[in-house]
């Protein structure tokens, strides 16, 4: 078969599969089979196949297309021109080619346990390997300083000697570095200051988004066209059902791992996903073969003041995307991405689902958009129009610099649905965050919290009574606070809500008015302290939005120009 021929085949298919219908599907299966059959002749030609058939996978027209492209996934490692091409498809993802990531710390660690003897270090790219060798004696017993100190070898050579026939020079690091006598932050600190460059190689066990699926009850078939975005995206948003289903134990963790394979295969590592929680794991169901697998963080990795969470994005089982929302003061500041092999028509809907779920899992009525998602450092974002996509959904600037460039495009854009915004110009509404309210306007939300001059009020407190001493800060701090709330004893809490409370209750200390509450708001305020500390974060940004005294408080320290 011609060159040519190939090449329209896999453009016809590329054309098609967000096409549905009948005919449609007998076409598909036409061309997938001729495809599967096909020896394609570049690597960006196997790369476009397999992105159709992961497309495809989440949204196969019936049982024969998805069976096919299943089928095509399974042995895609193995296709030959995949294994010819497999060093210019390196951190593609794609099964039996290899990718190259700078991890942070934990991560590092889960790959090195999870794919032993595929995890090997960069030595091409490694920057800081005179740092490394700096520090190398504090990972060794003492008995090996002489051995570290009188040696001449290269470092490369170095850990070769040192480490165990059966484990790499990357597993070797990683082991000492987990063994290290240190506080979990200081270890993070030390290694992602090192800024090791690892190299996965390819295996049938090591991880792709080829093999990136979990199995689901029921498959929705796309046997008709994606609806395009809702006339009312706030009705939208409020006629949402969900089924939330709590995930725990050996489920949760493989949840946990398939998100973490999805950064990884991407060439990102997310803090949140890093630091999710088992215990904290649940599964919203929104109809239509969409979920989401939302993460909260462990109790140790939660900000002081607004719940984080993230969810993978899942379409009949295969992860298409994700986000994440930071919530507090009934709104969300929202981070959404589309994987882009998946990015189309369905699109819309998953965003409006997206801002229902947070609305149902969180009691959220404001939602914001941030400037880097909007392109304040983000090419990507520019290229793409991102700020028309939220502009569409109904979001709209706050700022008055920024609204006054709107207006006239907003206008232009109602002449004539086809006028497109220049570079320059989405730089400047990239200035400021976009807002969508489903109720009345309001200032305090999460993203206008000034929280630099929360912070600022109490270290200058812990400061003027303590000095260094920050450990007899806390443990003061704790105590004086419990006084003030009326909490006599703290038998029977977590080790993680006494962690919390002694993190909040320097701010209780500084919070205006906390002395003039009611009992019961002062044991409503208790409780919201526990709930930081709790199984699930959300029970905390629920109790903090329903306690007004508090609210108030905070928004006036915030904003405060002593603090």
């Amino acid at each position: 078969m011609s060159k040519a021929s190939d090449k329209s085949i896999l453009r016809e298919i590329e054309n098609l599969k967000q096409c549905c219908g009948a005919m449609v599907a007998e076409r598909k299966i036409d061309l997938l089979r001729r495809l599967s059959r096909m020896d394609l002749s570049r690597p960006g030609e196997v790369f476009r196949l397999h992105e159709v058939l992961c497309f495809l996978c989440a949204y196969p027209d019936d049982e024969r297309v998805l069976g096919l492209v299943e089928e095509m996934l399974a042995g895609f490692h193995g296709r030959r021109d995949l294994v010819r091409h497999r060093r210019a498809l390196s951190d593609t993802g794609i099964a039996g080619t290899a990718f190259h990531f700078r991890f942070y710390w934990p991560t590092a660690q889960w790959v090195a346990q999870r794919y032993p003897g595929c995890v090997d270090i960069d030595w091409r790219e490694m920057e800081n390997a005179t740092e490394l060798e700096a520090i190398l004696e504090l990972l060794l017993p003492a008995y090996e300083n002489i051995m570290i100190e009188g040696s001449d070898l290269p470092l490369k050579k170095l850990l070769g000697t040192l480490k165990g026939a059966e484990e790499t020079d990357a597993e070797f690091l990683i082991r000492r570095f987990g063994a290290l006598r240190a506080h979990d932050t200081v270890r993070e600190k030390l290694y992602d200051d090192l800024d090791v460059p690892l190299r996965i190689r390819p295996s049938p066990l090591t991880p792709s988004r080829t093999r990136s699926k979990i199995a689901t009850d029921s498959v929705c078939y796309s046997s008709q066209p994606q609806p395009h975005r809702p006339s009312d995206v706030r009705r939208a948003i409020r006629q949402f059902r969900f089924v939330v289903q709590p995930v725990c134990g050996r489920e949760a963790r493989k949840l946990m791992d398939l998100a973490r394979i999805q950064m990884i295969t991407r060439g990102r590592d997310l803090y949140a996903f890093v630091h999710a929680d088992a215990n904290d794991v649940r599964l919203v169901d929104a109809g239509g073969g969409l979920q989401f697998a939302c993460f909260g963080l462990k109790p140790d990795k939660r900000l002081l003041l607004e719940t984080l969470y993230i969810c993978l994005i899942l379409q009949n089982g295969v992860p298409v995307g994700y986000t994440q929302a930071s919530s507090l003061y009934r709104s969300s500041e929202v981070n959404f991405n589309v994987f882009e092999s998946f990015r189309g028509a369905d699109t819309p809907r998953m965003f409006t689902a997206t801002l229902a779920m947070m609305r149902h899992l969180f009691g959220v009525d404001t939602f914001i958009i941030n400037t880097q998602q909007l392109g304040e450092d983000n090419e990507e974002a520019l290229k793409t129009g991102a700020w028309w996509f939220y502009v569409r959904h109904g979001f709209r600037p706050m700022d008055p610099d920024v609204l006054r460039i709107a207006r006239p495009e907003l206008r232009a854009k109602r002449r004539n649905p086809g006028h497109r915004t220049s570079i320059k110009i989405l730089k400047e509404l990239a200035a400021g965050n976009l807002y969508l309210f489903l109720g009345r306007p309001r200032k305090v939300t999460v993203s206008t919290l000034a929280t630099e001059n929360i912070g600022l009020a109490i270290s200058r407190y812990v400061a003027s009574r303590f000095g260094a001493d920050r450990e007899r800060a806390t443990r003061r701090c704790a105590d004086e606070a419990a006084e003030l709330a009326g909490l006599r004893a703290r038998e029977g809490w977590s080790r993680d809500e006494r962690r919390a409370w002694e993190q909040w209750s320097p701010l209780l200390l500084v919070m205006p008015g906390v002395d003039g509450w009611s009992n019961a708001e002062k044991r409503a305020l208790v409780e919201i302290v526990r709930a930081k500390g709790g199984q699930r974060e959300s029970e905390f940004v629920s109790r903090f939005d329903a306690h007004p005294r508090l609210r108030a408080s905070l928004a006036r320290l915030a904003n405060s120009r002593s603090g």
